[in-house]
């Protein structure tokens, strides 16, 4: 494959990059980039008008899974139906691969920081970070300073919000590290899309995102106390008025967990236990969805 390749597909005769940002399918030359090659090759081949149907067949997947954002003050309501744009973002496996190392690193480097802050505090004691960022954010919970944690780590889930500068480099806007959402939108999109565009999927080599999920279940059966071979995982939610609870719903339904609330669990003797018809039901690990505000007000 050559370094640029002619864009050939209809749908780029009078597209004109924007030299003010990064353009991933097509060069500030208006060439079709080498990776966009076969995303650009499948649309080419089913046409315009097939293209349209094939966008109203994963629109109508969306409503049929009731795939919802809900959005506070909304004057459309609750339950905003779920943007999907049908032409995906396409990232070469060079380019990932150093984004996928380099986020990586991000987040081992925060584990260890919220293990030091939450623990002998070096980074405070010799000035690396200055006490005031620290003890004056409100999200620093004091109660929690010096609370063994399993494995030693602080951090199990991580997300960033992603942006590219004009020359390609990439930039990382935000650090999410309380209850980040996106992986299950993320799981719906590619579903939704793979039926969709079986072929741009086929051509492209798409990465899966299954191995993610499968990683996810196991590290949190590895943190159950006590030992078990089915440990009973639990998502809390704070409930339907979540801006993000088809998530929940979905990643507890996808991962095999009960979705639950607080009302649902009960704490005896520092342990947890889940409220059953059949009585108080020990509870090995709770995958929260909600800030860690909300989890113990009165603390």
């Amino acid at each position: 494959m050559t370094p640029e390749t002619t864009a050939s597909w209809s749908g780029f005769a009078d597209y004109a990059p924007d030299s003010r940002a990064f353009d991933e399918m097509v060069s500030a030359r208006g060439v079709l980039r080498p990776h966009g090659a076969g995303l650009v090759g499948a649309l080419e081949a089913l046409g315009p008008v097939e293209i349209s149907a094939r966008l109203e067949a994963a629109r109508r997947t969306i409503r049929d899974h009731d795939v919802t954002y809900n959005v506070y003050g909304d004057p459309r309501g609750m339950d905003r139906p779920w943007q999907l744009d049908i032409v995906p973002l396409v990232v070469p496996p060079a380019a990932w691969s150093r984004l996928e190392a380099g986020l990586a690193q991000r987040a081992r480097l925060l584990d260890l920081i919220l293990g030091d802050l939450y623990g002998p505090q070096r980074l405070l004691r010799e000035r690396l970070l200055p006490p005031a960022l620290v003890y004056a954010n409100p999200n620093f919970l004091r109660p929690c300073h010096g609370l063994p944690v399993v494995g030693g780590r602080h951090l199990h889930l991580y997300a960033a919000d992603l942006a590219r500068t004009p020359d390609g480099a990439w930039w990382v806007l935000a650090d999410r590290t309380q209850s980040p959402s996106g992986a299950g939108y993320a799981l719906e999109n590619r579903i939704a899309l793979s039926r969709s565009l079986p072929e741009a999927f086929r051509d492209c080599r798409v990465q899966r995102v299954a191995p993610f999920f499968r990683a996810l279940r196991a590290m949190l059966y590895t943190l159950a106390p006590r030992p078990t071979d089915t440990p009973r995982v639990v998502l809390l939610t704070s409930g339907p008025y979540n801006e993000t609870y088809f998530e929940h719903a979905y990643l507890a339904r996808y991962l095999g967990f009960m979705l639950v609330e607080g009302g649902d669990l009960t704490v005896r003797d520092e342990a947890v236990f889940l409220k059953t018809v059949e009585g108080l039901q020990p509870v090995d690990v709770v995958l929260r969805r909600m800030d860690d505000g909300f989890c113990d007000p009165l603390e």
